[in-house]
C-alpha cells in the first residue's frame, strides 16, 4: 500500500470512526488550517516589503477588486457551512455529514467552500494590496488544494459514498459552476 493509499484509508477511518473523537479533532483541524493561512499571509507581506512591493496596487483596484472578491468568498463560504451543517456535519474535513450534500451551493459546484477560500484569498490580497499574496501565495494555494482534492479527498469520498458520489463527480464540476445545462 503506497503512503497515498494509507493516508486515504486512515482519513476514511477517521471520518467514519468515533462520532466524540470527530468533534474533538475538528475545531483543532480547523484552527490549524486558519494558522496556517494567516501565517502565510503574514509571510506574503513580509516578502512584499522586502522586495519593495508594498502598494502595489492602485486604491481603485484595491478596492474595485478586493471587495467583491472578499464579499463573495465569505457569501460562499457561509452558505457552504449553513448547507452542512443543515445535513449534520461540519465543513472541517474531518467531521463531515455522513451523507452526500448536494444542496445549495453544492448543487452548482462540489468545492464551493474552497472556491469560496481561494475568492477570499484574492479579496484581501488586493486589498492589501499584497503583490505576493494574489500572484504566488493564492495560486499555489489553488494548486496545492487541487492536488490534494484529486489524489486523496474525491477518492476518499468514493470510498466511503460510493456510487452516489461518482454520479455527483460526473455531472458536477469542481470549482467553476458550468454556465449552461450539459444534459441537454
Amino acid at each position: 500500500m503506497t503512503i497515498r493509499e494509507k493516508w486515504i484509508h486512515g482519513i476514511h477511518d477517521l471520518v467514519t470512526g468515533d462520532e466524540v473523537t470527530r468533534k474533538r479533532i475538528a475545531p483543532v483541524a480547523g484552527t490549524l488550517v486558519f494558522s496556517l493561512v494567516a501565517l502565510f499571509l503574514v509571510l506574503c507581506l513580509m516578502l512584499d516589503r522586502v522586495m519593495e512591493l508594498e502598494g502595489f496596487f492602485t486604491p481603485g483596484i484595491r478596492l474595485g477588486l478586493g471587495l467583491p472578491s472578499l464579499f463573495a468568498g465569505l457569501y460562499l463560504m457561509m452558505w457552504s457551512v449553513f448547507t452542512f451543517a443543515e445535513s449534520g456535519g461540519t465543513p472541517v474535513p474531518v467531521n463531515p455529514p455522513r451523507k452526500l450534500v448536494v444542496a445549495g451551493p453544492y448543487t452548482h459546484v462540489r468545492n464551493p467552500m474552497l472556491v469560496g477560500i481561494f475568492l477570499l484569498l484574492f479579496g484581501i490580497g488586493f486589498l492589501l494590496s499584497s503583490f505576493t499574496t494574489v500572484f504566488i501565495f493564492t495560486p499555489l494555494f489553488i494548486l496545492v488544494n487541487v492536488a490534494e482534492v484529486k489524489a486523496v479527498e474525491e477518492p476518499e469520498l468514493e470510498m466511503r459514498l460510493g456510487a452516489e458520489y461518482v454520479e455527483y463527480r460526473s455531472r458536477t464540476p469542481m470549482f467553476i459552476p458550468r454556465l449552461w445545462n450539459m444534459d441537454r
